[in-house]
């Protein structure tokens, strides 16, 4: 009884939701007239369309590009709070972007990104198509995700470092641990149970990105930035097609939780949560 509420909100904005989609994908609906029950043809249509297998690739590669990145300059931003002892409120400093609505964010960066009178092809004193370049407008968008997110990641890596007792690090300096033979040998591991955390939200954050792609290049050039989430927004409301928007929405949730399961399984062995 005690459990109640909570099990009632689980099953009404979480499993209901799953339940509906499931459903949704064997019908067929334009949004405005009656539902038709087609059993298996939106997977079909789906799983053979080659502009859904892009946009799968697009976001592979997006993923690809933020996650290693975003990990890595959070480790190293994490060290620095760390090290200088920064405040709350410099740590709060670091995670303002990430805080932001990713809509504002891609707005401000779209400004700066412009190329006549951007304000990073002023600094740079040449004229670059940022998100007009099919080469450029992918990496473009994965540099905003990555500014947006490195002050997320780092409060967690924060978090992790300041629970590694100094004691460790003491008696590694002791045995001739210095400089990258301590970070290697020393915090990385014990670091795991932090690592896993951010690499899985990192991963799953970067599947769902949407709202900064939308604004930024919404999809374009040519597709170079078309990942899946615009791919199932414009399935399901541009061309009214929310059957097959919800197979792609499925394909996507399968996806994420074989990566979720594979990350698990490397981290299970090589992860200890007590000091």
């Amino acid at each position: 009884m005690l459990l109640a509420p909570s099990l009632f909100g689980i099953g009404i904005f979480l499993i209901l939701p799953i339940v509906l989609v499931g459903w949704l994908s064997l019908h067929s609906w334009n949004l405005l007239g009656p539902m038709e029950f087609v059993g298996l043809r939106n997977w079909r249509s789906v799983l053979s369309d080659d502009a859904f297998g892009h946009s799968l690739l697009v976001t592979a590669a997006l993923t690809l590009l933020v996650v290693p990145l975003q990990t890595a300059l959070g480790f190293a931003v994490a060290a620095l709070l760390v090290r200088r002892r920064a405040g709350g409120a410099f740590r709060v400093l670091f995670a303002l972007p990430w805080m932001c609505a990713p809509v504002a964010v891609g707005v401000i960066w779209r400004w700066l990104f412009a190329p006549t009178d951007g304000a990073l092809n002023a600094l740079l004193g040449r004229r670059i198509e940022w998100l007009a370049d099919p080469a450029l407008a992918l990496p473009s968008v994965a540099a905003v995700s990555i500014w947006s997110n490195v002050g997320y990641v780092a409060l967690f890596f924060v978090a992790g470092l300041r629970a590694i007792p100094p004691e460790i690090h003491e008696a590694g300096a002791l045995d001739g641990a210095t400089g990258w033979r301590r970070i290697r040998w020393l915090t990385v591991p014990l670091l795991r149970p932090t690592l896993f955390f951010v690499l899985v939200t990192g991963t799953i954050t970067a599947f769902q990105t949407f709202d900064t792609v939308y604004a930024l290049t919404k999809g374009g050039p040519g597709d170079r930035t078309n990942v899946v989430a615009m791919q199932i927004f414009s399935e399901a409301f541009d061309a009214a097609r929310p059957g097959r928007a919800a197979v792609m929405a499925i394909v996507v949730f399968v996806i994420m939780l074989a990566i979720t399961v594979l990350q698990h399984r490397y981290f299970r062995t090589r992860t200890g949560y007590e000091f």
